[in-house]
């Protein structure tokens, strides 16, 4: 592919919705997690969609389990598929024809929603209702804090007639 280079299409840009949340790999999950939670809790928003391609799926899923912890009572619906791209390349080279490669690439979607979501939906997950969730993080640390620790058992092990503390 040395004698080729490859040409730069412009796409077709498709308008994104206020719910909707592209997440590529050059972004970072802690923007894309205040995006969503201002999404979900200050301006009111329901429903919200992440949506990514390729390598950036791992950072999506990773965005949906961290939403999942901060914002308790999340229902998920995911649904996978794949896109053809078609890519140009143009002969550097007199003499050489112009190449067309398709290639499919992996496609998520997944949505967050404070209401119910289609249960029948093969991607549907209900939320995890945990008390300790529903407790402030400070509180839980406080608690944690005064429950009284249990001193270490002190174990002897003995090994070639020597005696070792554990």
């Amino acid at each position: 592919m040395d004698r080729y280079q490859r040409v730069e299409r412009p796409r077709p840009e498709s308008a994104i919705s206020e719910n909707e949340v592209r997440i590529t790999t050059q972004g970072m999950i802690r923007n894309y997690i205040n995006y969503a939670t201002n999404l979900l809790q200050e301006r009111g928003i329901k429903e919200i969609v992440l949506k990514a391609m390729g390598q950036a799926i791992s950072k999506s899923v990773a965005v949906s389990e961290i939403l999942k912890k901060r914002i308790p009572g999340l229902y998920q619906d995911t649904a996978i598929s794949s896109v053809s791209i078609t890519d140009v390349w143009e002969p550097i080279e007199e003499g050489l024809v112009p190449l067309e490669m398709t290639r499919h690439v992996s496609m998520i979607s997944i949505s967050l929603s404070t209401n119910e979501l289609n249960k029948n939906s093969p991607g549907y997950q209900a939320p995890e209702f945990d008390e300790q969730q529903l407790q402030p993080r400070q509180q839980q640390r406080y608690q944690q804090a005064q429950q009284p620790r249990q001193p270490r058992q002190a174990h002897y092990d003995y090994y070639d007639g020597t005696y070792f503390l554990f």
